[in-house]
């Protein structure tokens, strides 16, 4: 049996950089399979997730080099648009093919991420919405269908702000014909950081960062040269470890997108600095508990819950 053997004590100090997104890589690993030609996006961390949606865009037809965080994607030369079940299982971000193969070549089929099953699915916001759009969705074997020969501007409201559904009915809209008007859309920094990088290659999308979004559709988009965000998780992680009586500073961070984590980390007694792109945190002595309600965007993220609940247990 793997395990870990921590010999504590000791407090921690020095300096890390934090790593590029894996909540922003992989739906713009998608995102590429819109232009018909070559992606570059760099800062891309070496994780299974990563490797796996390399491996299905591959299967799909796309040509992909990935060495020393640099990933090139060429969506020149897809042919097939089969996202198959023994890669979907293992990564639900695979569904985010859909929205792109279905708005550039009129299909996909893409398992659904729990296989056949009865009851409610994970993915109903993203196929009621491709449905608004003007897409017929067959369940098939447990397969989801989408066909259209071409999609129609809509207006879409979400009944809670689903990132996911967010960001694939975005990369379905912007190649549609119309307007299509997102009410209730996630705004979580990795779905700004799509739809800053969808109008980069072309995209008309207005009210980016907002909940409110307005995409008017374009004919076509142009390859992409991304730098993908730091991970706000990553960050936050070790922001608390450093809070266990350390000095930490971390670089290639935005701060902005932890505001509610520095804001409660401060609470608790922890003295911080924050730069354009780098945050240092202190603590000498024990920490203030502080109480926490995980929210979406741009409230506490749930998955730092986790950190916080072991943080808090060294309060006075």
């Amino acid at each position: 049996m793997d395990k870990f053997i921590i010999n504590g004590g000791n407090s921690l100090n020095g300096t890390i950089e934090i790593g590029g997104a894996k909540n922003a890589v992989l739906p713009l690993m998608a995102a590429a399979l819109l232009a018909n030609g070559k992606s570059t996006l760099s800062h891309v961390p070496d994780l299974s997730d990563t490797r796996t949606m390399i491996r299905l865009l591959n299967i799909i037809g796309a040509e992909t080099d990935f060495h020393e965080e640099l990933l090139t994607i060429d969506a020149s030369k897809i042919n097939s648009f089969e996202a198959p079940y023994d890669l979907v299982k293992t990564m639900r971000a695979s569904f985010y093919v859909m929205g792109p193969l279905l708005a550039r070549f009129g299909e996909a089929r893409v398992s659904l991420p729990g296989g056949c099953a009865w009851g409610p699915r994970p993915v109903d916001y993203h196929l009621k919405g491709f449905e608004k759009l003007g897409a017929e969705i067959i369940l098939e074997e447990g397969y989801i269908i989408a066909r259209a020969k071409k999609l129609i501007g809509a207006k879409i409201h979400f009944e809670i702000p689903s990132v996911g559904a967010t960001g694939n009915i975005v990369m379905a809209a912007v190649l549609a014909s119309g307007i299509t008007q997102i009410t209730n859309a996630a705004q979580e920094p990795h779905i700004v950081q799509l739809c800053n990088v969808l109008n980069k290659m072309g995209a008309d999308i207005e009210g980016v960062g907002t909940h409110e979004l307005t995409i008017h559709g374009v004919d076509s988009l142009l390859p992409v040269e991304i730098k993908i965000i730091p991970d706000m998780i990553e960050a936050g992680t070790f922001l608390m470890a450093g809070a266990t009586l350390g000095r930490i500073t971390l670089t290639n961070v935005f701060p902005d997108h932890l505001s509610i984590v520095l804001q409660k980390l401060e609470q608790a007694g922890c003295t911080i600095h924050s730069g354009d792109e780098t945050i240092s945190i202190e603590k000498t002595d024990r920490l203030k508990a502080v109480d926490m309600m995980t929210d979406v965007h741009p409230g506490f993220p749930t998955d730092l819950q986790a950190q916080w609940i072991a943080l808090m247990s060294t309060a006075t």
